[in-house]
């Protein structure tokens, strides 16, 4: 038991790896800002042992002097020296976590100048609305609450809010940026490693922050190439008591391409199956996912938007099994 206790210490460190953790960099300015952390971490880290073992040193030496007379003299040359070795240090610390930081924000102005592709994220209590230009040009597609990047690009996150101010933050991939209504913000982010990634709001706006996340997916340009392929394709109707989604109270809140269902106060429907995630990462995809959140929006997210509609359980189930269908 004691055994397990001495490592007790160790718990901590297990936040700093996984799909959100700056400590485990999966894109270009990642690994940029982790750099200038752990030049932090290593310059601020010598400076606080130095004045820990100095402090020691001085208690160390007062101690073994308490029984003689105290030693005062105005013209300690030693302590002078001392006193001017360390005010260098400190300029020298100090000069290198400038150049550092010079360093990062020069390669970070670089990626800017470089071809990007365009990504829109309008946020707003408690979702994320994302948008991709249509392959075939015809304008914008849109998902909700899942960002797909392809890795080894550069992507440039468009990002807007229609209510009041959240954060754009996926740890692994990239830095944070605020999400201010009314102020066009934009951040690059270049992801390297595939995978999947979490982000979060990582400005509290609201009861339901905590739930405001979304998922990440890197993928490799042909897989990306093709998720955008079938992100652009137009849902086949439902048919049966399915049909209230696209014809009932549904429809005038969200869309669904390819049926009569164009309501824009909502997530996208369209190919909500294919997402890992029920209401902005409150609840893993599955049909009874969907049940629950169709039936009790307000009991699984209190204050969300969603209301509650007055619906059948044939409806309901009929409404989940069709969105689950649509992958």
């Amino acid at each position: 038991m004691r055994g397990a206790w001495s490592f007790a210490w160790l718990f901590p460190l297990a936040a700093c790896a996984g799909p959100q953790s700056p400590l485990a960099p999966a894109g270009l300015q990642a690994e940029w800002q982790h750099w200038l952390l752990m030049l932090m971490f290593w310059v601020c880290g010598i400076v606080y042992a130095l004045v820990m073992a100095l402090l020691g040193a001085s208690i160390w030496r007062g101690r073994r002097r308490l029984t003689g007379t105290p030693e005062t003299s105005p013209d300690d040359r030693r302590l002078s020296k001392g006193l001017g070795l360390w005010a260098g240090m400190i300029v020298a610390g100090l000069t290198i976590l400038i150049l550092g930081s010079f360093v990062v924000e020069r390669e970070l102005a670089n990626e800017r100048k470089r071809e990007a592709l365009v990504v829109r994220v309008t946020a707003q209590q408690w979702w994320w609305r994302i948008q991709y230009r249509d392959p075939a040009g015809t304008g914008w597609i849109e998902t909700a609450n899942e960002l797909h990047l392809p890795a080894g690009r550069t992507a440039r996150i468009e990002l807007g809010s229609v209510d009041v101010i959240h954060s754009f933050w996926v740890p692994n991939v990239a830095g944070k940026m605020d999400v201010i209504p009314g102020r066009a913000n934009a951040i690059d982010v270049t992801p390297h490693r595939l995978g999947w990634f979490r982000g979060q709001c990582a400005e509290f706006c609201g009861a339901q922050h905590a739930h405001m996340a979304f998922d990440v997916k890197v993928d490799t340009p042909a897989e990306f190439a093709a998720w955008l392929a079938t992100q652009a394709s137009p849902a086949t109707p439902p048919a049966g008591a399915a049909m209230v989604v696209t014809n009932g109270p549904c429809a005038s809140c969200h869309t669904i391409r390819g049926t009569a269902a164009r309501g824009r106060a909502g997530p996208d429907l369209t190919h909500v199956g294919g997402r890992r995630s029920v209401a902005a990462g409150t609840l893993p995809m599955s049909r009874g996912a969907l049940q629950g959140w169709i039936a009790q929006p307000q009991a699984l997210k209190p204050g969300t938007l969603m209301p509650a509609v007055a619906l059948t359980g044939a409806q309901i189930d009929a409404t989940a099994a069709y969105l689950e269908s649509r992958k």
